[in-house]
């Protein structure tokens, strides 16, 4: 079960599970605990892991102060400090994925290690015209269900959509009862369309697993290796037929293949 935990000036709605090695989970655009719940009841058995609500998701409220990517990771810093957790394995997908980059940048002595799913050091063109489409779809949609039904097009493959595996999410989300604003995804949107770590990155220097999905049409696998080739010997790895959320389509391939980044990482290797 989650709780309200004081980290810094807020209270983050975070959830603990497992033992073993410590692993930070960071969700992207609005995603609470419940988008990490593959790797929560996947990986308990090997690790002891924290997911949480970003401010402004969730049960996590927004403060009226100005957001960005750096008070992001600084939330995420405060919220490991207040668990008692020195270091930890940072997973992030999407704009978590941006918010673990900052984390790593911003609070080196808590990253053990990075997983950085479906990333980019900055947006090119195509990914900031994406982001501000968007951002108009969440104001301008009928229903939440119709801004799901657009939304959800560019994060699943055509399998998870034709399975009925994109129906079902849809459903969870509507029934959710802690719904984000669409201001406050605009402005989400509006922080991670403006970052950029390109000449940064170079500075992380733990070790690095860069997973894109071959078939995202928005966090492009070229977009992704830009990641890894700014990072000193960063790992990348396609996964040829996924798209922007492999965690939660094959979650038991996704577990395997980060778990044994970790164990490799916590053997020296």
């Amino acid at each position: 079960m989650g709780t309200h935990i004081r980290a810094g000036e807020l209270d983050i709605w975070a959830e603990q599970t497992g033992q073993g090695p410590d692993v930070l989970l960071i969700g992207g655009l609005g995603d609470t605990v419940e988008s990490w719940q593959f790797q929560l009841d996947g990986l308990s058995d090997r690790y002891h892991l924290i997911a949480f609500d970003n401010r402004g998701a969730g049960r996590t409220a927004m403060p009226a102060a100005p957001l960005s990517v750096e008070t992001m990771a600084d939330d995420a810093a405060h919220l490991l400090r207040a668990v008692g957790v020195p270091s930890a394995h940072v997973a992030g997908f999407s704009g978590g994925s941006i918010i673990a980059q900052e984390l790593a940048l911003r609070h080196p002595e808590l990253v053990r290690s990075l997983v950085l799913q479906s990333t980019w050091p900055a947006m090119d063109h195509y990914l900031r015209s994406w982001a501000r489409f968007v951002r108009w779809l969440v104001e301008v949609a009928p229903s939440e269900r119709a801004f799901l039904e657009g939304f959800f097009l560019d994060i699943y493959t055509a399998r998870a959509h034709n399975d009925g595996t994109v129906d079902q999410l849809i459903e969870e989300v509507l029934a959710f009862p802690h719904k984000q604003a669409a201001e406050d995804v605009q402005r989400f949107l509006d922080c991670f369309i403006e970052h950029d770590t390109t000449e940064h990155l170079p500075w992380i220097s733990v070790p690095a697993l860069v997973l894109a999905g071959g078939l995202d049409p928005t966090a492009r696998p070229r977009l992704c290796r830009a990641v890894a080739e700014k990072i000193p010997h960063a790992r990348f790895e396609i996964m040829e037929k996924e798209a922007h959320q492999p965690f939660q389509e094959i979650p038991d391939e996704w577990n395997s293949r980060v778990d044994s980044f970790w164990r490799a990482v916590e053997a020296g290797n």
